[in-house]
């Protein structure tokens, strides 16, 4: 019974810690969308790390990533940058695997 209580609880840990490192890895890819969205935008330092701030926050607006590429999509527009959803989308991914790259590095 031990055993299987035991292994309950690993289960339990690994799960959590799954939970955090993907919850941790999707925030670090929204800062770093927000960072290159702000450079294609010409924002200053300080505005640049206002808005990746912005963008990380807009991710807690629904589940998945459909409100970070809206936001994303919307302000590149605004600011007259001449990017479609599938030139966001390409940078979600790619930005995804930096975010992973780097966190992976600091353990």
């Amino acid at each position: 019974m031990t055993d299987f209580k035991d292994r309950e609880r690993a289960e339990e840990a690994k799960f959590a810690m799954d939970e955090d490192t993907a919850f941790r890895v999707a925030a670090r890819r929204n800062r770093l969308l927000g960072e290159w969205a702000a450079e294609l935008m010409g924002l200053t330092p300080e505005e640049t790390d206002a808005y990746a701030k912005a963008v990380v926050q807009a991710d807690f607006e629904e589940a998945g990533d459909e409100d970070v590429i809206r936001k994303l999509l919307g302000d590149l527009t605004g600011a007259e940058v001449d990017i479609d959803e599938a030139g966001v989308r390409a940078a979600l991914e790619e930005k995804s695997i930096e975010a992973r790259r780097q966190l992976m590095g600091e353990v």
